[in-house]
C-alpha cells in the first residue's frame, strides 16, 4: 500500500516532460538558442521548485527499503516549503549590531507573519550551539526577532 502511495505521489508530481512523454511545446526551437539544453537532456528541476523538492524527497525515500512510510509527512514538507517561499519572497529583514551580537528583525504581512514565526524560531533552535554560535529567536506581532552571537 505504501509503495502505491509513493508511486501515486510521484505520478502527480512529475510533469509529463520529465517522463519522456510528448508535450505540445516545440522543444526543437531551443536547439538554436545558445546555452540551451542539448537534445535528450532533461532539466534537474522539473517545473515549480516546491514540486521538484517533494519529488526528489519522495524518490529518495522510495529508493530506501528501510523507509517507514508511516513516519513520512509529505504534507508537512509541503507546508514547510510554503513557509520557506513566503519568508524568502515576502519577509523584510532589518539588522543592527548590539554589542557582540547582531539582532535581525524579520517582518511581513498577512500569511507571511506566521511563516516567519514558524521558520525563524525553528531554524534558530536548530542552529543554536552549532560551532559555538548562539541563536535566540522570539516571535513578534509582525514576524520574529532573532539575535545571533558568534563564538568567543
Amino acid at each position: 500500500m505504501r509503495k502505491i502511495v509513493a508511486a501515486l505521489i510521484l505520478a502527480i508530481l512529475i510533469p509529463a516532460v520529465a517522463l519522456g512523454q510528448p508535450s505540445k511545446h516545440d522543444h526543437k526551437m531551443h536547439g538554436n538558442m545558445p546555452g540551451m539544453m542539448m537534445e535528450g537532456a532533461l532539466p534537474q528541476e522539473t517545473g515549480q521548485s516546491a514540486f521538484a523538492a517533494i519529488q526528489e524527497i519522495v524518490a529518495m525515500l522510495n529508493a530506501d527499503p528501510a523507509t517507514d512510510w508511516s513516519k513520512v509527512d509529505i504534507e508537512g514538507l509541503r507546508q514547510h516549503l510554503i513557509d520557506m517561499n513566503n519568508v524568502t519572497l515576502g519577509a523584510v529583514v532589518a539588522a543592527k549590531q548590539t554589542g557582540d551580537s547582531v539582532e535581525f528583525v524579520v517582518t511581513g504581512e498577512g500569511v507571511v507573519i506566521a511563516s516567519i514565526q514558524r521558520m525563524v524560531v525553528a531554524h534558530a533552535a536548530t542552529m543554536n550551539g552549532v560551532d559555538g554560535w548562539a541563536f535566540v529567536a522570539k516571535p513578534s506581532t509582525t514576524g520574529a526577532i532573532v539575535t545571533v552571537t558568534p563564538p568567543d
